[in-house]
């Protein structure tokens, strides 16, 4: 058994549930070995990183990924109670969610395709890469050193292009889809908390919209809305009966686009914006029932806003709870940007997009392993006493601990009361002078 720092012991030992003992012992080694890493996180270089720290055959630990057990959703919902445990105990749960997409080429590898890349296209062009789109769920969390949330994943799902679903004959998914069948585990999981889910506009569909409404006791949407929606009037209720069936919807509404041109007046309010920073906006809103053909009504709130600043063009938002204001709606919007950040810095500083793994269950665990580890050094770094964090890297105009300084105070952590002890290295350590200490382990743990 691997031996597990006692300061991580509270974080790592919940997720025990999802592994045989022999197994979790090799997972611990990888997980620890791949925060250490500054390279690729493939198998091979980890383990060159830890040397003698990985007991057995480094083939015992190829096969972690490809060929041995793993009870999947006892982890992710183990990770997620960590979570909720430790950074949202009580209240209202915010949750995020968007796709990314890895890339990884060859000809055998499970489930790539050509997905187009949100962060290299623009208006006028289009950017496509070969690989795998990700659709991640994160909850949001507060952090007492950091002034905007950080998204910490939870619930992963790999979206498979269309074709390869005609080829392979399974059943099309569209993201939307995926995320919707990732907030019904989370929400079985959890049924006592209610979650307020903010997505971007792919996941503001009518559908997704008519099961937030459905939930209603334990989910709320926030997404964007589109300008010329059909808004009506909920049925009214017949007085007698009449022949034929009952209506559908009432009186068409104004779409938000004419209710806009037709303010006059509209209200000031100073919100959380994109980053954690406050923005003077203006805003319109009003409530309706959002229509489509087939599918029938579900009420919703919707708000206008016009950043005064003008850095930002004119947006329209919705939410399925109408007990929501419009501020909570659009700082919930604005809050779910840390899921970009948090993607960023997944590709930076954890190696995403660095393995080769090409089979089923390789790719099925590898990327999403990284997202889970992402969210473990959050939990570590949270766990760690106050002198092990040290000091952060500064900057001119930074204020906040990033994830750069927790994966940084994670590794010194790591390389002191794991490498350094089980190797014996921790007394001749020691006898070297406090500046000659900081240097060798602040050269260690770098955060990338």
């Amino acid at each position: 058994m691997v031996n597990i720092p006692k300061a991580g012991r509270p974080v790592l030992e919940p997720l025990a549930v999802g592994f045989s003992s022999r197994v979790f012992s090799r997972v611990v080694v990888l997980a620890f070995a791949a925060i250490l890493t500054t390279g690729r996180r493939t198998i091979a270089n980890v383990l060159r990183t830890v040397q003698s720290l990985a007991p057995g055959s480094a083939s015992t630990y190829h096969r972690v990924l490809s060929r041995r057990r793993w009870a999947e959703w006892q982890l992710a919902r183990a990770l997620a109670t960590l979570v909720l445990k430790t950074c949202v105990p009580r209240g209202v749960v915010a949750c995020c969610g968007d796709d990314t997409v890895d890339e990884h080429r060859g000809k055998k590898v499970y489930g790539k395709g050509c997905h187009r890349d949100a962060v290299r296209s623009t208006h006028s062009h289009t950017a496509f890469r070969w690989g795998h789109k990700w659709i991640v769920l994160c909850i949001l969390v507060k952090l007492p050193f950091s002034s905007r949330p950080w998204a910490l994943p939870v619930l992963v799902a790999l979206y498979r292009p269309k074709e390869w679903n005609q080829k392979h004959k399974r059943r099309h998914k569209t993201p939307a889809e995926l995320m919707r069948q990732l907030l019904a585990v989370l929400i079985r999981w959890f049924p006592e908390r209610k979650f307020h889910f903010a997505g971007d506009g792919g996941f503001g569909t009518h559908d997704l919209a008519r099961f937030a409404h459905r939930l209603g006791k334990c989910l709320a949407l926030v997404s964007r809305f589109y300008p010329d929606a059909n808004l009506y009037a909920p049925p009214p209720r017949a007085r007698k009966p009449k022949n034929g069936r009952p209506r559908k919807k009432g009186r068409k509404l104004p779409s938000p686009e004419q209710v806009v041109k037709r303010s006059r007046c509209k209200k000031r309010l100073k919100v959380r914006w994109y980053g954690g920073g406050w923005r003077l906006v203006e805003i319109v809103t009003a409530v309706g029932h959002w229509y489509q053909a087939g599918e029938g009504l579900v009420p919703i709130r919707w708000v206008y806003v016009h950043d005064k600043t003008g850095t930002h063009r004119d947006d329209y938002f919705f939410t399925t709870d109408l007990k929501l204001t419009p501020r909570q709606i659009i700082e919930a919007f604005t809050g779910r940007w840390s899921i970009e950040t948090m993607f960023q810095e997944v590709r930076a500083y954890l190696g995403l997009e660095t393995t080769c793994g090409w089979t089923q269950k390789t790719v099925l665990r590898a990327a999403p392993a990284l997202f889970g580890l992402y969210t473990l050094v959050v939990l570590l770094y949270l766990r760690l006493p106050q002198r092990a964090r040290g000091t952060r890297v500064d900057w001119a105009g930074k204020k906040n601990v990033t994830f750069s300084d927790a994966i940084s105070a994670v590794r010194r952590w790591l390389w002191l009361e794991w490498a350094f002890e089980n190797h014996g290295d921790l007394p001749p350590f020691a006898k070297l002078s406090v500046p000659t200490q900081q240097l060798v382990i602040y050269a260690l743990a770098q955060a990338a």
